[in-house]
């Protein structure tokens, strides 16, 4: 796990600054930094490069001429600094938006400890990351209206709307390529390379259904069974899904590793403080702020026994789901009555569509036949 995080600007008079550090006391030589400076230099462009030299492991992704500043991740010497690259992309932005701001220090924290667990997270996480990232929001909410965009279009259009912010684009993009959601295609008599959206998203609540089939199995006592219903049932009598709702959660409880590791508990079973408390060796430090996080999100319910016993249950779950974009055929056969698309543009947005609807139909029928498996396998 990293040991700690440098922010540092370069000035062209003064030379290296040291904006904030996490945790306090972290201590880089400045012939280090210099090294880090000199190998970003050689490029002059916003990018990660890393440094390793006997106990010396960092991983440093610098902003851009235009703002100069370096994020700086202090590594055990086994750990790879690739793996933390877009981890560090997602970052540096949000840590671009905050220099000179009160709130630097107090969001590195939480941004150090994102980025420590981020060559672990899970696929549900990392479709988290792209939705709570901005840019990426807006390229996916634009490719739903469009077929295809081109690259350079893109690129001036992001400038365009984050005039005064990072917005390395071809890391975004290319993001987006290795997670699965669009496809980059040259396509003959169009000077840029043009962008598809392949797959999308479904995001919403959802009632906890493994735990109400049978809640007793789950340890919760009978006597609170109907309780516990009651409960779920109200939450989604008044539910209204909206995209402010899907990102808060996202931020605050699936991005948030502590919070995600009691969720993870949560959607197995019906818990006691007890269960809770054994987190800790998972990095829960605080169990309460945890529950505090999840009760204001409405994420859980404390039911008490006659004893006095508390039990923790969900009242919903999120799911984050990559879905086929159907839609889009209907969006190529307007563009085509239109003519508002080049015909050979459309033609390869259908070409990649069936590609990848024979992609998602083949993770489908092998997701059934596992699943069919397992109900075999317990059966038995």
């Amino acid at each position: 796990m990293p040991s700690g995080m440098v922010i540092m600007h370069w000035d062209e008079r003064t030379g290296v600054e040291i904006v904030a550090t996490y945790p306090e006391g972290i201590n880089l030589e400045e012939k280090t930094m210099m090294q880090l400076y000199s190998q970003h230099e050689f490029t002059g462009e916003a990018g990660m490069v890393s440094l390793t030299a006997g106990p010396i492991n960092l991983a440093s992704y610098y902003t851009g001429p235009e703002s100069s500043i370096y994020v700086i991740l202090l590594l055990l010497t086994t750990e790879d600094p690739d793996s933390f690259e877009e981890g560090m992309i997602e970052i540096s932005r949000q840590i671009l938006t905050n220099i000179g701001t009160p709130n630097l220090e107090q969001i590195l924290p939480t941004y150090f400890q994102r980025l420590s667990v981020y060559p672990t997270l899970t696929q549900e996480q990392r479709y988290a990351s792209i939705i709570n990232n901005e840019i990426k929001r807006l390229i996916i909410n634009r490719l739903h209206q469009e077929v295809a965009i081109p690259k350079s279009e893109l690129a001036v259009w992001l400038r365009d709307v984050y005039r005064d912010g990072l917005v390395d684009s071809e890391n975004v993009i290319a993001s987006l390529v290795k997670n699965g959601m669009v496809k980059v295609v040259s396509v003959k008599g169009i000077s840029s390379d043009l962008v598809f959206l392949i797959e999308d998203l479904a995001i919403f609540r959802l009632p906890p259904i493994q735990l109400l089939k049978d809640p007793v199995d789950r340890h919760l006592p009978e006597t609170l069974v109907d309780m516990y219903k009651t409960e779920v049932r109200h939450f989604f009598t008044n539910y209204i899904p909206s995209e402010a709702d899907n990102l808060k959660i996202i931020e605050e409880i699936i991005l948030n590793p502590p919070a995600y590791e009691v969720l993870k508990l949560l959607r197995e079973a019906i818990v006691t403080r007890n269960d809770l408390e054994k987190l800790r060796k998972k990095g829960v430090d605080d169990v309460d702020q945890v529950l505090k996080i999840m009760w204001e999100n409405k994420m859980i319910a404390v039911f008490q026994d006659t004893n006095g016993n508390e039990y923790y249950c969900l009242t919903c779950d999120f799911k984050l789901e990559p879905i086929y974009p159907e839609y889009l055929v209907d969006t190529i056969r307007k563009q085509y009555r239109e003519k508002s698309q080049n015909e050979q543009v459309l033609l390869m947005a259908l070409d990649t569509l069936k590609d990848q609807y024979y992609i998602f139909k083949k993770t489908y029928e092998t997701t059934k036949k596992e699943s069919s498996s397992e109900d075999i396998s317990v059966a038995d």
